[in-house]
């Protein structure tokens, strides 16, 4: 028997009352040494559960993979969750939306342009079915029914979003049971009639997402379901942003009041974010809806706790709030974490990028350009090289545009970008003679994690033409990213630079703690401190620091490296004791 169940009006936990009050916090968007203080600050919070997806393009990178170590080591997460007296909700997926890179489905999946993603497919359904065979064993002994801290699991995601496939919905609700899920099972979705009837499953529990109209949304989900508890599974306190967009904040007052509203009704709630934490790496998503737009790599979400763990007005005003409905631990709340001094760094060693690609091995050649996926690179970046046979001036054509933001060069120099997110195909280009080279840098800027268009191809979308005459014989690498220290680094006096290339500087730390790198006079690419990768960044902000957690340093010399993908003024960052998202936009 499940731990968790239902009455008339709510939940009862091993048979007693129960409310569930949750909050949001990634695992696999947190460093593992800082999951403990996370946990921690949610129970001071007043939680007595916390809730996170599962990122299966993470933790089956390949077919027939299984990696839980490190960032992805969800079985310790558990057990510290446990340690610090806290109840779990998991979300499997397979889909989990999440502002995640193609929604956590794996590329070498949503590669097959035949599949029919999120729906009773078998090759959709085996591939998932597979990959809980080799999740679900080392998950078990953390359910509740035998110990352990899990008490719910969620079927799907949102999928009344997106389809009506309920025997695809079922079969995922078989997977699970079928695999030792004993525990309480529940959807997700947004809180109107229409995702209502499409994503739920007879027996389960039917959760609404929404960040406001509490009175509106919860009567929508009690005509949905006369009887059964009230519960909110998403309670929106925030929201993302995109590069270019704006920093979205909302005010801890209007959001508390909203989760006053909510815990006054009788309604469970799971505060999304309650911490956001980061994108690291590529893992960040993006929409499509007229254009495309990726997701920046902070995923602060101006959630009660901050990006970096801190608390801010929303941790305060909600625990205020949570005291009325439910005890609250009779301890100080807890004060931000010390930060380290301002610093700054030279970068005075440098690798330009495109001299060092053409060195290595390992190119696929051609007649035609091939994706990314194709490639076998899912994320990160590709080049595409080839030459000209006519000289003169004239439109390179793209044709089908470019996934999803292409720098091009001729004989080495730059001549234009391309982007996905402007419908670019065409650049006007003066080729110097016949037979010039012409190289095409394309970055995977994250993959579409919401709406009909996950899985849509990277790298160059079809034929490349100049003049009109499609160009030929191409060599297509990807971009190896993770041997830092191969590359043929030599000392730089150039205080500006303007091709792309790798830059390095080291520096003196003290006492490791927590800091935010600012790039004032750069403007686009990746940043690693010590190996660990810390992102992307932008100039076009509203994003303009990354957050660099404190278990990244180590006393003594550490190492910070930057791909620049165009120019930078100067050759030296700061580390900052405060973080730079953008000017805030209140809703």
């Amino acid at each position: 028997m499940p731990a968790l169940t239902t009455t008339s009006d709510g939940f009862l936990l091993h048979g007693e009352p129960f409310r569930i009050i949750s909050g949001a916090l990634h695992y696999f968007r947190v460093h593992p040494d800082q999951w403990t203080d996370r946990l921690r600050k949610a129970r001071l919070m007043g939680l007595n559960t916390v809730e996170t997806y599962l990122p299966w393009n993470l933790h089956e990178p390949e077919p027939g993979t299984l990696v839980l170590d490190g960032l992805l080591d969800l079985p310790r997460f558990l057990r510290l969750a446990q340690a610090e007296g806290l109840h779990v909700l998991l979300r499997p997926g397979p889909y989990i939306c999440a502002e995640w890179d193609g929604g956590g489905l794996p590329a070498w999946l949503v590669s097959d342009p035949d599949i029919r993603l999120r729906t009773s497919d078998p090759r959709f359904t085996d591939a998932f079915d597979r990959y809980l065979d080799q999740l679900l064993p080392p998950l078990l002994p953390h359910l509740a029914a035998n110990g352990g801290p899990v008490i719910a699991v969620q079927v799907e995601n949102e999928y009344g979003a997106y389809g009506d496939d309920t025997a695809y919905l079922a079969h995922v609700e078989e997977a699970l049971r079928t695999r030792g899920v004993e525990e309480l099972l529940f959807t997700c979705d947004q809180a109107n009639a229409k995702h209502l009837a499409a994503g739920s499953l007879p027996g389960t529990v039917s959760g609404g997402t929404f960040g406001g109209r509490v009175d509106e949304h919860l009567a929508a989900l009690r005509a949905h379901r006369p009887e059964g508890p009230l519960f909110c599974s998403e309670f929106w306190i925030g929201w993302f942003d995109h590069w270019g967009g704006p920093h979205h904040t909302r005010s801890a007052e209007n959001a508390a009041a909203d989760l006053d509203r909510l815990l006054a009704a009788g309604a469970s709630v799971n505060i999304y974010m309650f911490h956001g934490g980061t994108n690291f790496g590529f893992t960040n998503g993006a929409n499509h809806h007229h254009t495309y737009a990726p997701t920046v790599t902070s995923y602060d979400y101006d959630a009660a706790l901050a990006e970096s763990g801190d608390p801010g007005p929303k941790y305060h005003a909600f625990r205020d709030v949570i005291a009325r409905y439910a005890p609250v631990p009779d301890e100080p709340a807890p004060a931000p974490s010390p930060k380290l001094p301002l610093t700054t760094v030279a970068l005075d060693r440098r690798a330009p990028l495109l001299p060092h690609l053409r060195t290595l091995e390992g190119a696929v050649r051609g007649e035609d350009p091939v994706t990314m996926d194709e490639l076998g690179a899912p994320t990160g970046y590709a080049l595409y090289r080839t030459t000209v046979p006519a000289a003169g001036d004239g439109l390179l054509h793209f044709a089908g545009g470019v996934g999803d933001r292409a720098q091009v060069f001729v004989d080495g120099a730059s001549v234009g970008v391309l982007e996905r997110e402007r419908h670019d195909e065409t650049l006007p280009v003066r080729v110097p003679y016949a037979g010039a080279t012409l190289e095409v840098l394309v970055e995977n800027q994250g993959g579409v994690n919401y709406g009909p268009r996950i899985g849509a191809p990277k790298g160059l979308l079809g034929p490349v033409s100049f003049q009109g005459t499609v160009l030929h014989g191409w060599e297509c690498r990807p971009v190896p990213l993770d041997d830092l220290e191969a590359l043929p680094f030599e000392p730089s006096e150039a205080t500006s630079d303007a091709v792309p290339a790798f830059h390095r500087g080291t520096f003196e730390v003290e006492t490791p703690a927590d800091t935010f790198l600012a790039l004032p006079g750069w403007t686009k690419g990746q940043a690693w401190v010590n190996g660990f990768h810390l992102g992307r960044y932008w100039n076009r902000g509203p994003q303009h620091t990354l957050y660099v957690p404190g278990p990244v340093l180590r006393p003594g010399a550490n190492d910070l490296v930057l791909l620049e993908l165009h120019a930078t003024t100067g050759t030296r960052v700061q580390l900052t004791d405060t973080p730079d998202l953008g000017p805030e936009n209140h809703s």
